[in-house]
């Protein structure tokens, strides 16, 4: 009989990691000239890839083997900005501009979150970016002990931070930043370093321009990126301009944000200027289209960023805003809407709408040279997808059949470090109906207006 930890993981230890392959698979390696090979097999142990080509003649050197023919193999998603225990809120609010939802909607509700409301919110969202392939994920949210323990027990990889508001009392603003240091301190390298963290004041129009020096300077105290939200709606703009004289990416510039390696949510409201400024500084980009399309707050302008070389990156938001976190729908809607957009059908080809989920993902939280692609010495981070369904056929270009045909229920398997997290489209690592179970108990405590 299987011990606990052997059930936990799928069947094979986390103590006791096998030399494993796999074989017979469209191996999508998302390495630097976006190679695809047929027939291909990748090999990992101790949870690190050691073997990327064909599928090699001879397999003695292996303990397990895993015939994964007509399925496609590629790296984990990388889903780069969320707030994942908010979809205790999914649908609970939708079809309102973005200021009106939160600060009647939403913020009311959270206000209201305890730590078990998280615990079962974010084992819900962890649930669902597991099955549809999803392997690392940010969250900014509030609890996030309770949030870095799901990712521990979960499997998964995450960049975490304590989303800080300072519109409060000083005393308020220096306990929440105590806070947030103290839980990026404890947590960053943790689970196997499965865990990383982050500093992270909200945004420039919920953070005073001293409290966020402090948290810049606490940042460099820690050696830790910073995760901010900007220029996500015309509103906001102005409201900056009206309170500090400035656009968001000219205040942040002169708070000293860009100075610590930084990851900006959103931006869709940005001036030539202000994109010349992001490149200058290397700010990478997480862009959240479909959020950004249901909130109404305007489309962001990604084919000039990718002309000066920004990182450019894929992330859902929240399940309250999007209302789904399959990371699937993204690079479809990355590689369609701007085309439309801009009425130019060559605009962010499927190639890089794939790589904006991958490995561009991992560059944008600092972790591009562990995962994103598939390569020898990188973590054993990938996801096997079905690709035996009619809207695979005929079997033309699997890098389109991904980004333009595919869906996160596609997705059957998922590996992080080696570990089966998923099998057979099942979590092995959290009890689904336990979970749904209690999210909704937890929703339905909530006093709504």
């Amino acid at each position: 009989m299987k011990n606990k930890e052997e059930r936990r993981t799928g069947g094979q230890c986390a103590l006791c990691p096998m030399k494993t392959i796999v074989i017979h698979a469209t191996v999508l390696t998302v390495n630097q000239t976006n190679q695809v090979i047929y027939d291909g097999a990748i090999a990992f142990d101790n949870g690190v890839l050691t073997y990327v080509g064909q599928t090699p003649d001879k397999l003695d050197a292996y303990e397990e083997v895993i015939d994964a023919k007509g399925r496609i193999v590629m790296p984990g998603l990388v889903n780069t900005h969320g707030h994942t225990a908010m979809s205790l809120l999914r649908g609970y609010a939708d079809d309102l501009p973005l200021q009106e939802w939160l600060e009647t909607k939403m913020w009311p509700l959270e206000a209201q979150f305890t730590e078990e409301h998280v615990r079962w919110g974010t084992s819900l969202s962890i649930i669902e970016m597991l099955k549809t392939g999803t392997t690392t994920f940010v969250d900014m949210y509030d609890h996030m002990d309770m949030v870095a323990e799901l990712v521990t027990a979960s499997g998964m990889r995450a960049r975490l931070c304590r989303g800080v508001i300072g519109l409060c009392s000083a005393e308020e603003q220096t306990k929440k930043l105590e806070e947030a240091s103290a839980f990026a301190a404890k947590w960053n390298g943790t689970a196997n370093g499965r865990i990383m963290t982050m500093m992270s004041p909200h945004g420039a129009y919920t953070c005073p321009p001293d409290y966020i020096e402090r948290i810049v300077a606490r940042a460099h105290e820690l050696d830790l990126p910073v995760h901010i939200h900007m220029s996500e709606t015309e509103w906001e703009v102005q409201q900056n301009v009206d309170d500090y004289g400035a656009r968001p990416v000219a205040h942040l510039e002169k708070l000293g944000v860009f100075n610590r390696p930084t990851l900006v949510a959103h931006a869709v409201h940005l001036t030539d200027e202000e994109l010349d400024i992001l490149a200058k500084y290397d700010v990478k980009v997480s862009h959240n289209p479909i959020s950004n399309l249901k909130l109404g707050s305007g489309i962001a302008r990604v084919p000039d960023m990718m002309e000066r070389g920004i990182c450019v990156s894929l992330g859902t938001d929240s399940s309250a805003s999007n209302n789904n976190l399959d990371l699937f729908e993204e690079m479809r809607m990355v590689a369609l809407l701007h085309k439309g957009h801009r009425q130019n059908p060559v605009l962010v080809p499927a190639s890089e709408a794939l790589r904006m989920a991958t490995i561009y993902g991992a560059e944008a939280i600092f972790m591009d040279e562990q995962i994103g692609s598939l390569e020898v010495g990188k973590q054993a981070d990938f996801i096997m997808l079905n690709s035996h369904d009619v809207y695979f056929q005929p079997a033309n270009d699997p890098i389109s059949h991904v980004v333009y045909s595919a869906s996160g229920r596609d997705v059957t398997d998922v590996y992080v470090q080696g570990v089966q997290l998923v099998k057979d489209g099942k979590c092995l690592t959290m009890e689904e109906e336990t979970v749904i179970e209690n999210a909704n108990r937890m929703f339905e405590l909530l006093e709504k207006k």
